[in-house]
């Protein structure tokens, strides 16, 4: 059976049209080389549109060292990405194209607007100028031919020839806008290793039987630690959000991906301890509840939990605690009196599982690093190929990193493959 038609042969070819993708086209059209942007929708950037609720967190006011460090331990592999390519870079960037962008206290950074339309009319903008031409279509499978590399074959069976392929398809979050793992499959016929993939920043799961009581209570200001086997895995301190499932909140999704990685290993136990009292050290919070019920003998142990706690979660706490709320507070044994206190400083939410990748701010997982060179983002196995964006094993912290990541590292790849041919 022959094969449909092919499109005109390119010198680059950039699967994907998200801002990597659209970046990595880009500079390498800019750098002279002849490129052709494949996306499988209709229109380029859906996921761009959806980041920050719309706003667009672009990037973030931080210094290299915390952009490294927003990333873990494969943060590393991004110092030559984020050098060539910076924030202030990006800012240079938006700015050349007519989009002013503020930078909020928190250091987030945010088109003046608060419109993603803004930034993805700006990197449109740059692709069209640089004579990119743009196909769509849903790449099926990497062309390898006795020479190497050839191109992309498409799932109606068109062939889209390029000497050099970057790979831009992004994760497996929020698949309704493209997003459904097309890149490891490309990369894994170039024979590369993908990390298994698996939610990042993302809520999670409880079964206890006291979570749809405390639906839509929010605690502020608490101290949080992800616990793997009664061990510390990741802790931070900010506000948790009770929903009908489980736990979110801001503080809650940057902490998400060590429950991420524990909760898919069989066996785990993974609980969120929370410290309802951060500011006090177990010492000082064991003799304020002393203080209290010394002070306060004549009433029900009811009458400290409803003042120390919200209201929702006042009756929780008594349950747990064992003791009964219309006891008085002067009869409360000091025994009793140490378990208030261990609770309010480490009350466990036993965690079951992440909410769907579908529903993830990011992916965690994805083609190894150890196999892609950070100088280049071009594949160590196969000469031709290269990685940018969400599809690379790269997930870092909420703030605009992500987006600085897929920038960086698109326009990384973008260059080095256009100074190669």
């Amino acid at each position: 059976m022959r094969s449909k038609p092919a499109t005109p042969s390119a010198a680059v070819l950039v699967v994907g049209a998200g801002p990597a993708g659209l970046m990595a086209a880009g500079r390498a059209a800019e750098l002279g080389a002849r490129v052709t942007l494949l996306e499988r929708n209709p229109r380029p950037g859906l996921k761009l549109l959806l980041t920050g609720g719309g706003r667009c967190n672009v990037t973030n006011s931080a210094g290299l060292k915390d952009f490294v460090a927003a990333f873990g331990p494969n943060g590393k592999f991004l110092y030559r990405a984020f050098s060539v390519f910076s924030a202030d870079n990006l800012l240079g960037f938006l700015k050349s194209f007519g989009v002013p962008v503020r930078t909020d206290p928190d250091g987030k950074v945010f088109p003046a607007d608060d419109k993603a339309q803004s930034v993805l009319d700006a990197l449109n903008c740059y692709v069209s100028r640089g004579g990119v031409e743009k196909v769509t279509g849903r790449a099926a499978a990497l062309i390898i031919g006795s020479r190497g590399l050839e191109g992309v074959r498409l799932a109606d069976g068109r062939e889209v020839r390029g000497a050099r392929v970057i790979v831009a398809t992004g994760g497996l979050s929020y698949p309704g806008t493209g997003s459904t793992g097309d890149g490891y499959a490309l990369a894994r016929q170039a024979g590369h290793t993908i990390v298994p993939t698996r939610p990042g920043l993302t809520a999670l799961e409880s079964d206890e039987s006291f979570i749809k009581d405390l639906q839509g209570l929010v605690l502020r200001d608490i101290g949080l630690t992800i616990l793997v086997n009664d061990r510390p895995a990741a802790q931070g301190r900010g506000e948790l959000l009770f929903t009908h499932f489980g736990v979110s909140g801001p503080k809650l999704l940057v902490l998400s991906g060590a429950a991420s990685d524990a909760l898919a290993v069989a066996g785990n136990k993974v609980e969120l301890s929370l410290d309802l009292k951060p500011g006090l050290t177990p010492a000082a919070a064991a003799a304020a509840v002393q203080e209290y019920f010394a002070a306060n003998g004549g009433k029900m142990f009811a009458s400290y939990v409803k003042a120390a706690l919200p209201a929702s979660l006042a009756p929780v706490f008594e349950r747990r605690c064992g003791i009964p709320r219309e006891k008085q507070c002067a009869a409360v044994t000091a025994a009793e009196r140490r378990r208030v206190a261990q609770l309010l400083a480490d009350f466990r939410v036993r965690l079951t599982r992440t909410r769907p990748i579908a529903e993830a701010t990011v992916t965690r997982g994805g083609v190894d690093l150890k196999e892609v060179d950070p100088r280049t983002m071009g594949s160590r196995l196969r000469p031709g190929l290269y990685f940018c964006g969400e599809v690379l094993d790269l997930d870092g912290i909420t703030g605009g990193y992500n987006l600085q990541e897929a920038f960086s590292t698109g326009y990384l790849a973008g260059q080095a493959a256009a100074e190669k041919i």
